[in-house]
């Protein structure tokens, strides 16, 4: 078989791959040397075991395929490159190509082929009150692969859609795209529009943002960065790799050094909004549905941050119903309350089972 009909071979196989993935409402797929092709689905590895096993030809051709020759030079140079591939007009994926083992591998994570509202996705409106704010910070966490930048999604595109003002996005690489409505709507992408997410972070106080969308808080540079731009009439929304809302607000601060953490406590006391923690669990009979802790920044949140008291913020979720925080506990005991999850899922991610078990049986007593 010449080169050509290789190509031309690997392209209509990773179409016929991609096609699978929305038939079979995955989230990813993995193209690995000495395994089937393999969907993610509801979580779990599902291996299509109707497709040959792949050889290190097959995932090199298939990455190929998808590969612009600026990411192929960048693989050959780093070991591994991310970006975003357009499936003929129908969805997005977010693409990682890496080496293993000297051979090539390939993760796609489908990325919604439209954006949809909190409502759509199962998630609380109450999140929705974040985008009345003409300044702030406010931070999406959680797991890698729990929804985290789909729920950014849909707050991002209710203010498109509601407001007038001027969306900045900064991401590696673009994920979602944003129509034009009543917002003018940027997306810059890492490597391609700017050199760096301190860099384009730094752009924005030039660029009449209004909104600024930062894909994540990966360094002190952009932390610190964010924080500025937030006290200085900006309205942050970025993701972090952290648990719930106490362990991300230690997050930020414990990356700096410890002679600036009093100065940073009192700067995320003042700029801080909310944190908003998510988990996606198996729903029974079948998909996915979000575990969603909420946190708004009330006296009682700012005082605990200022004064190092950080491990009492859960107390504060919990008896704080009333001004729409949820805690992760008690947002997956409503779960099993509706019969959406299984008791068994819900201790799986529980915080606390002894608390979860409680809350569970005091909303059985209520019928």
């Amino acid at each position: 078989m010449c080169f050509m009909e290789t190509n031309l071979h690997a392209d209509q196989r990773i179409k016929n791959l991609l096609f699978l993935v929305g038939q079979q409402k995955a989230s990813d797929l993995h193209l690995v040397v000495g395994r089937h092709p393999t969907l993610r689905i509801d979580g779990k590895l599902v291996p299509i075991v109707q497709e040959k096993v792949l050889t290190p030809d097959d995932t090199k051709a298939l990455s190929q395929s998808i590969l612009t020759e600026e990411k192929q030079e960048e693989l050959l140079a780093k070991g591994h490159t991310d970006f975003s591939y357009a499936f003929e007009e129908r969805a997005r994926f977010r693409v990682n190509v890496f080496f293993q083992k000297g051979y090539i591998s390939v993760t796609m994570r489908f990325v919604m082929d439209r954006l949809r509202s909190l409502e759509e996705l199962s998630v609380p409106t109450a999140l929705y009150n974040y985008t009345k704010y003409s300044q702030g910070l406010v931070l999406v966490t959680g797991p890698v692969g729990h929804g985290k930048s789909t729920t950014l999604a849909a707050i991002i595109d209710f203010i498109n859609h509601n407001y007038d003002k001027h969306i900045l996005t900064i991401e590696d690489p673009i994920e979602f795209v944003y129509s034009q409505d009543r917002c003018i709507v940027n997306q810059r992408e890492i490597g391609r529009d700017a050199k760096s997410f301190p860099e384009a972070l730094r752009a924005v106080f030039r660029e009449d943002a209004n909104v600024v969308l930062l894909g994540e808080l990966r360094d002190l540079e952009t932390i610190s960065t964010a924080m500025t731009a937030a006290e200085t009439g900006h309205l942050i929304f970025a993701t972090l790799h952290t648990n719930d809302s106490s362990q991300t607000i230690d997050r930020i601060i414990d990356v700096f050094p410890a002679y600036q953490q009093n100065q940073i406590r009192s700067q995320l006391a003042s700029v801080l909004l909310g944190v908003i923690s998510q988990r996606l669990l198996p729903q029974v009979g079948g998909g996915r549905v979000p575990a969603v802790e909420i946190m708004f920044k009330n006296h009682a949140v700012e005082n605990l941050i200022r004064e190092n008291k950080v491990h009492q913020i859960d107390g504060v979720i919990e008896t704080s119903l009333k001004e729409g925080m949820v805690s992760l506990d008690r947002s997956l005991a409503e779960l099993v309350r509706q019969g959406l999850i299984s008791v068994e899922d819900a201790f799986s991610y529980a915080k606390n089972q002894d608390y979860l078990q409680m809350i569970i049986a005091k909303m059985a007593e209520k019928g």
